[in-house]
């Protein structure tokens, strides 16, 4: 199929071959760049931590244009100086649809938070990992901003526990919580709601007096997958600062070979 471009646009005497002009009539809903691992720093409340995030920067190309300067979305993240949070992704959306001339942008970072946490009985320290993954899209001069973080749990099977003559079968589940708010939700404030929803949380480290406080834990608190989405559904409906929520529950099977889930979100299917 053959199509025309307009003469290219001089930048510095050379030529822009992305400003020619297209003629195909076809929009492009996203482009961009995506797997660029990058440094940040994230604000998270009063606590503020470094990692390595990787990030997706993206706009909306009109129909016009052939193409999109993909260095300047680089440049846009060697230039970032404030920490990650989601009350600046607004700012930093309408930051790279300026800077790419665009109508429409999108950004994502994923990359994993660490919450020192001390163990229930004997109070020994440790880090535990989280994947939190903040995102956001402008556009028609509206921002929207979704902060979703997957948190390891333990969950004891209720139908295990009641039909068995003694134990019942448990496994490690992940929590994935993402939510868009009109005021700041903390980060560790999600990752608490998942655990206190649980059947039991997860450590870093534990001490023998610790194993049996969540093994009992869990036994006197035994939720199906369905009870997780269900019971963390419920806090975060009861939030006013929550707008949207999406609660999706994995359990990793110890005596399936597959995977059990379930997914309750308040826009509905």
């Amino acid at each position: 199929m053959e199509w025309e471009v307009a003469a290219p646009a001089q930048r510095d005497g050379i030529e822009d071959v992305q400003g020619r002009r297209d003629t195909r009539r076809l929009a492009i809903d996203a482009v961009g760049i995506r797997d660029l691992r990058h440094p940040v720093t994230v604000a998270d409340g009063d606590a503020v931590q470094h990692t390595v995030a990787t990030v997706r920067l993206a706009v909306e190309l009109p129909a016009e244009r052939r193409g999109t300067h993909m260095s300047r979305f680089v440049a846009l993240m060697m230039e970032e100086s404030e920490p990650l949070s989601a009350d600046m992704l607004p700012r930093l959306l309408g930051d790279v649809a300026r800077r790419l001339e665009a109508r429409a942008a999108e950004v994502e970072f994923r990359f994993p938070f660490f919450v020192k946490k001390q163990a229930p009985a004997s109070g020994v320290a440790s880090l535990t990992d989280y994947e939190v993954c903040l995102a956001g899209r402008l556009s028609g001069g509206r921002a929207h901003v979704r902060t979703e973080v997957t948190v390891p749990v333990t969950s004891l099977c209720p139908c295990s526990k009641e039909i068995s003559d003694y134990g019942a079968h448990n496994q490690r589940s992940h929590l994935r919580l993402a939510v868009e708010t009109s005021d700041t939700v903390d980060i560790r404030e999600i990752v608490a709601t998942a655990e206190e929803e649980a059947s039991a949380p997860l450590y870093g480290l534990l001490k023998r007096a610790d194993e049996k406080y969540l093994t009992e834990r869990a036994y006197e608190n035994p939720k199906f997958v369905e009870d997780l989405v269900r019971d963390v559904a419920l806090r975060l409906r009861a939030d006013e600062r929550i707008e949207h929520y999406r609660v999706e529950a994995e359990n990793f099977e110890s005596i399936h070979n597959h995977s059990a889930y379930a997914v309750i979100d308040s826009r509905g299917a």
